[in-house]
């Protein structure tokens, strides 16, 4: 069987193909990309850490299932995981809006350690880092992981 490609059929995939940017490889991925360098995955933002460590220990701290948090702070399931598992992924404002309300915590500080703020606070990132450092998300929370809790609760509700 040969496959032959008319001239209409080139007319008619050129027309619904119009506004598209096509490419293979590399320049698929990016068609804006000016060199190499913009392909490299970008290491993974201290401050996400932060925020599924941070939302991983307040759900453990009140006791609660995954299920149970999606539940009352009317989130995605799916969200709330990808939140706890995944250090690359990147919550929707809803969702970081629903947990601060949740959480009564500062919802533009939440937003900033979710990374969904171009504002950076260096103390509140530091903060977050000394705050992931300290906590383990699989054990039951330590007095130290608690206060280191605690702590970063506080950073987060300070409005400098």
């Amino acid at each position: 069987m040969k496959i032959e490609i008319t001239k209409e059929w080139m007319r008619r995939m050129a027309t619904i193909e119009e506004n598209s940017v096509i490419g293979a490889g590399l320049v698929a991925r990016d068609p804006a990309a000016k060199s190499f360098k913009d392909f490299i995955v970008p290491p993974v933002d201290e401050a996400n850490l932060a925020f599924g460590r941070f939302v991983c220990l307040m759900r453990r701290k009140q006791g609660l299932s995954l299920e149970g948090l999606a539940e009352k702070a009317d989130i995605e399931l799916s969200d709330l995981v990808e939140i706890e598992g995944d250090t690359r992924h990147r919550p929707e404002p809803r969702t970081v809006y629903q947990l601060a309300s949740y959480f009564h915590i500062n919802k533009s500080n939440l937003m900033q350690i979710a990374g969904l703020s171009t504002r950076r606070d260096e103390r509140l990132v530091n903060e977050s880092v000394r705050f992931a450092a300290r906590s383990d998300p699989s054990a039951s929370l330590s007095k130290e992981e608690s206060s280191a809790l605690d702590a970063f609760i506080r950073a987060l509700d300070s409005q400098e």
